[in-house]
């Protein structure tokens, strides 16, 4: 939820410029000249431990919810510890490969960079993933907003089993309408985002403090609650890798962390994989925390959306709830103005217009993209039923920013070599044909089976 944080904001500089201009996902098509005022405000570089403060707050989100769910879907704590281990070793790797090609291509953005160094037609298939990805994660935000409402009001009408009165302004479709359109649509049509740094600290305390009420819970569990049937085993091998999408969605900052690298005042890569391995191990233990004792406490009744398993008439988790709801109205318009400014440098790409026509026409533009993104993201996350879904489906497109591009950048950059080719040179090589190759098979078989289970199913 926080992919677009401002180093500035930890770096202890003040900031000038009250328009946050996203540039963690900008484009350069859209603002390709490095701003002085921005160059000289940055200039001393992050430290070390606020990188890891930044980074710890790109990766937390909303999939945090559904980490219980995934690890009902791993077949136990056993399989899903097991399954996450696992992945954080290519999902440090990979950090750490694109902070040595940024470094090695000179450039400050996660899509800049595959396309310096792998090519302009996997550069523009970056760029489309990434509009992908904000896409479904919008759609994601307003389901979770969904999620949330419906048991808020059943608090408030005293209602314990969490069922919604049949009235029309309690039905969940008018909440998410009424939430959207006099909240998010306004914040969402501006072009600058200045409120973005008060967004990530909410997305912090938020995620943090949802952890501690799902751990506490587990620990002093409320009398009318019964967890169901705990697996300790996967039905089959092939259930293991449902838990792949959650995984990758929690765990992916790949895309915002690039500008984290180049923001450090030592851009080096040794800092640099400390940092990164730091960071993962902390959001390992937010994770975990949260998977292990919401799986244990409901079992195989958890909730897609873990909150949703609790009463809705206790209040700490409805403070969590609102936590969450705070949290997802105002990350969705810093993830639109992501996915906003890549469709914006596409077409400018494509047009080849000049900056003067780019200029007075692109308050018009502006607002076309956001009211059709809008539009389209509200009543796709209308009709579906659960975050689950949704998680499944980008999930996989996850895996690739985690296992695909920084694979090809890495194979690519020592390809691109001209000293000798020693050991280590060939086992680097190799080390980006297996990441490529496990990227592709997670993001075929999670891609493919969740259209299966949701469409055709």
């Amino acid at each position: 939820m926080a992919i677009n944080t401002d180093v500035d904001d930890w770096g202890g500089v003040g900031s000038n410029d009250s328009g946050e201009r996203a540039w963690l996902l900008q484009s350069p098509s859209v603002d390709s000249v490095r701003h002085p005022e921005m160059d000289s405000r940055g200039s001393g570089g992050v430290s070390s431990w606020a990188a890891v403060f930044i980074v710890v707050n790109a990766a937390l989100g909303a999939g945090l919810l559904n980490f219980p769910a995934a690890f009902n879907m791993a077949g136990g704590v056993t399989a899903g510890l097991a399954l996450q281990m696992f992945m954080l070793i290519f999902i440090i790797s990979g950090l750490v490969i694109l902070g040595y090609c940024s470094q090695v291509s000179n450039e400050s953005t996660y899509q800049e960079v595959v396309r310096a160094t792998c090519g302009k037609v996997t550069g523009i298939l970056c760029e489309v993933a990434i509009a992908v990805y904000t896409f479904g994660t919008c759609i994601a935000f307003f389901i979770v907003i969904g999620d949330q409402l419906d048991r808020l009001v059943a608090a408030v009408a005293h209602d314990k089993d969490g069922t919604v009165s049949g009235y029309w302004y309690t039905d969940r479709k008018f909440t998410i309408s009424v939430t959207a359109v006099l909240i998010i649509l306004p914040l969402s049509i501006p072009k600058e985002i200045g409120f973005q740094k008060y967004a990530s600290a909410l997305s912090v305390m938020g995620t943090w403090y949802v952890t501690i009420v799902v751990i506490i819970k587990y620990i002093w569990p409320d009398k009318d609650m019964t967890p169901g049937y705990i697996p300790t085993s996967a039905t089959s091998w092939t259930a293991v890798f449902n838990a792949m999408p959650t995984i990758c969605f929690g765990f992916q900052c790949h895309v915002s962390c690039v500008p984290v690298f180049n923001s450090m005042s030592r851009k080096e890569i040794k800092p640099w994989g400390v940092v990164v391995t730091f960071s993962m191990i902390i959001c390992l233990f937010v994770y975990t925390g949260t998977g292990v004792c919401g799986f244990l406490t409901f079992g195989s009744n958890v909730s897609q959306d873990v909150l949703m398993s609790y009463p809705s008439d206790d209040i700490a988790v409805a403070i969590a709830r609102a936590f969450i709801v705070i949290c997802v109205i105002t990350s969705y318009p810093i993830l639109h103005f992501c996915g906003r400014a890549v469709i914006e440098g596409l077409w400018l790409r494509f047009q080849g217009e000049q900056v003067e026509v780019c200029v007075r026409r692109e308050q018009r533009r502006r607002i076309v993209q956001t009211l059709v993104w809008f539009v389209v993201t509200l009543v796709l996350a209308l009709f579906i039923p659960d975050i689950g879904r949704v998680i499944s489906l980008i999930g996989g497109l996850a895996a690739c920013f985690i296992f695909v591009f920084p694979g090809l950048c890495l194979m690519q950059a020592k390809l691109s070599e001209t000293d000798s080719r020693t050991t280590s040179w060939h086992g680097l090589v190799v080390f980006g044909v297996v990441m490529v190759t496990i990227g592709m098979f997670i993001f075929g078989l999670t891609t493919t089976n969740s259209i299966y289970q949701d469409v055709v199913s």
